[in-house]
């Protein structure tokens, strides 16, 4: 088969890359190959980094940030992903593990804070944003370095992130801002329009899967046979499949099949409800989190309308039980809610009771066994435009971020990557799914009495019952005989 190689060119060897990552003391050449290295030497202030999965970029931020802190008395220094608990996941580990191969010492890991203070006074902060409200307690902080990671998830808010918080807190140090990150599914959004920005405000860098040589030491096989492996599992043999551009190559393609929700904004925005005569009816989806947020979902239905609509959202972070039940109080007084459908899992379900219990707030619990299959009932709506959600609405602006995780799906079975988690998805999908009107059938209309096709269904009828008449008169000889 044919290397599939992007740049034409055999990997660095690896057995150098190895020789160097050994070494004892802490310097950059000694933990970055050639790619990352040119990356986080560029004198650039602004930088952004595009990279296919498993091209070493966690190491580079890692090794950057370390640098940075060792070198810069009493600097503050940021990496920032959506979560804490992401953060923890990507980059803590890697922080350990070169802590742990050179000679840095009186370096204290606060592991609640996730914060790593040296000796000479220096921090480095592991920050999760899932909106702008999350940094706030780092505003007015002086910081020289500030990674953001996975930029491809961030929402819209990044822009006022850096602008209102990050961009003064670089001023007083000159300090640096790198946006790093895989193409997400969907090329827009900020991220994307820096990676591709002609003004040259933005340094860019690119680097794979390909250029990373420590992928043959690690699985002990080339980089064409881990991909080769990898294609095999998936099925797929059309390397031009926008999934593995992407993954692999980490080039900007539209790549809608990799989204796990199908909203289409020509076919799923509204701008208002249709004046129909009768009752509208509404249901309220609820999922609670703390570490994420609480997610309420407000969808209406008519018996008339095979349509389901998005009125009303709201998504809250580490909020107590007051402050929730001060929300569905408040949606029930401005709608007229007939089922309440809540995530009473683990924390849930005492929160659920105790909705009950003192509030008399009437919580059901969501069936969440079935979660791919209500998925597909949801993405079949919005292909046939049968769902409504207002573009600017959160659920729309998620269900672009919500991928599948190819590495982990099989055809069987479909896993959601963690990269990025919708409460709002959630929410929607509990009231969803006990909405009748995915399953609405238009009334059949009855002819006018009198006309040409009254005349013929009244015929038809009555050949149908003369019918009927006979086959039973026919069974009853059948079973009892003539008299």
């Amino acid at each position: 088969m044919k290397r599939i190689i992007d740049n034409g060119k055999l990997p660095p060897t690896p057995k150098a890359a190895l020789e160097k990552f050994n070494a004892n003391i802490f310097v950059l050449e000694n933990f970055l190959f050639q790619e990352q290295l040119a990356f986080v030497q560029d004198p650039n202030p602004f930088k952004v980094a595009v990279c296919s999965r498993r091209a070493g970029k966690t190491t580079a931020c890692a090794a950057h940030l370390l640098h940075t802190a060792i070198n810069n008395p009493d600097s503050t220094n940021l990496y920032i992903t959506l979560s804490s608990v992401s953060g923890k996941r990507i980059i803590w580990k890697e922080f350990k593990k070169i802590l742990k191969s050179c000679a840095i010492k009186d370096v204290k890991l606060n592991e609640i804070e996730l914060s790593l203070t040296f000796k000479n006074g220096s921090t480095i902060y592991v920050v999760g944003a899932k909106d702008a409200s999350e940094i706030e307690k780092f505003r007015g902080m002086a910081m020289k370095l500030v990674y953001i990671d996975e930029c491809q998830s961030f929402k819209s808010y990044i822009e006022e992130l850096i602008d209102d918080i990050i961009g003064p807190a670089l001023i007083d140090y000159a300090g640096s801002l790198v946006l790093i990150g895989t193409p997400g599914p969907i090329p827009v959004g900020y991220f994307h329009k820096c990676s591709t920005d002609t003004s040259n405000t933005w340094s860019k860098h690119h680097w794979t899967y390909w250029q990373n040589p420590f992928i043959p030491i690690t699985s002990k096989m080339t980089h064409q046979q881990v991909f080769d492996r990898e294609m095999k599992r998936r099925g797929i043999t059309n390397y031009q499949d926008p999934s593995v551009q992407r993954e692999w190559f980490g080039k900007w393609v539209l790549d809608t099949n990799s989204l796990l929700y199908r909203y289409d904004e020509a076919k799923n925005h509204y701008q208002k409800r249709p004046d129909l005569p009768g009752k509208w009816h509404y249901i309220l989806g609820i999922d609670i989190g703390f570490d994420d947020a609480d997610a309420l979902a407000v969808l209406a239905y008519h018996d008339s309308s095979p349509d389901t609509y998005l009125v009303d959202e709201l998504v809250t972070a580490k909020q107590g039980l007051t402050e929730l039940v001060q929300q569905v109080q408040q949606l029930q007084s401005k709608y007229d809610i007939t089922k309440m459908v809540m995530d009473m899992g683990g924390l849930g379900k005492k929160m659920g009771e105790e909705m009950i219990r003192r509030y008399q707030i009437p919580v059901e619990a969501a069936d969440k066994a079935r979660k791919m299959e209500t998925i597909e009932f949801l993405n079949d709506a919005m292909r046939t435009g049968r769902f409504k959600a207002k573009s600017a609405s959160k659920f729309a602006q998620d269900t672009y971020l919500v991928e599948i995780d190819r590495d982990k799906s099989t055809p069987e079975r479909i896993k959601v990557s963690d990269r990025y988690h919708s409460d709002i998805c959630d929410a929607v999908l509990y009231a969803f799914k006990f909405s009748p009107a995915y399953a609405y059938q238009a009334p059949i209309e009855k002819p006018k009495p009198g006309s040409p096709e009254w005349l013929k269904a009244q015929s038809n009828e009555m050949w149908e019952a003369e019918l009927k008449g006979h086959l039973d008169a026919q069974a009853f000889k059948d079973e009892y005989g003539d008299y």
